[in-house]
């Protein structure tokens, strides 16, 4: 497949980075959908899924990557020059935001990516937002205080229980990204909540 360059890096948050990428010929996507990114490392080629965390994709897409030191692509992706590239397969994936309606989206770690990433597409297209954080000091702080100023309620609190108790989730649709630890302390939220879960889109990235 056709390499497509990096045209912006940005560390966006403790061990963690914007990554964005030059949209491959007829690639569509909506935020919250996934792509496998290939790239070559030490002469090996090693790939990775990373979620879409760009409210469109028209010209180029944002992944949002946490850089861990024992893994592969994300220390590769902390050592890229804008003169590297990679390759882009998808997207995939049934969890997406497509414009039709209110949103509540949870997220931890990089889940805070598709988040703001769906976040902003609502507004853009008339709708309201809320994005709550589990845990501190999340990445993208510059676009959730962005939101924030745009009309976005946005909660951060290392409670989830207690964030989402005061939650309104009646006409939204609501949204999980974030490490498995994370989906199963919002599922169990969720339903504390009286939330049925057959509504709610929940991606996680396995293990953390």
């Amino acid at each position: 497949m056709p390499k497509s360059s990096i045209t912006r890096l940005e560390e966006v948050g403790e061990a963690t980075l914007a990554v964005e990428i030059e949209t491959p010929q007829g690639f569509e996507a909506f935020p919250g959908q996934f792509v496998l990114i290939r790239a070559t490392v030490d002469g090996n080629e090693e790939s990775g899924y990373y979620t879409i965390s760009s409210p469109t994709v028209d010209e180029t897409f944002e992944v949002t990557v946490a850089v861990d030191p024992d893994g592969t692509l994300g220390p590769w992706f902390a050592g890229r020059t804008l003169t590297d590239s990679v390759t882009v397969e998808g997207p995939y994936g049934e969890v997406q935001y497509t414009d039709d309606g209110d949103v509540l989206v949870l997220a931890s770690g990089p889940g805070i990516g598709p988040a703001v990433g769906i976040a902003e597409r609502a507004l853009d297209t008339g709708h309201e937002a809320t994005v709550v954080y589990g845990g501190s000091n999340p990445p993208h702080g510059d676009r959730l205080t962005r939101l924030e100023k745009e009309g976005a309620t946005i909660i951060i609190s290392d409670n989830l229980g207690t964030a989402v108790g005061s939650l309104d989730f009646d006409g939204v649709q609501t949204y999980v990204f974030g490490f498995q630890g994370f989906v199963e302390e919002a599922r169990t939220t969720l339903t504390d909540a009286s939330v049925d879960l057959d509504d709610v889109e929940i991606e996680g990235f396995g293990p953390e």
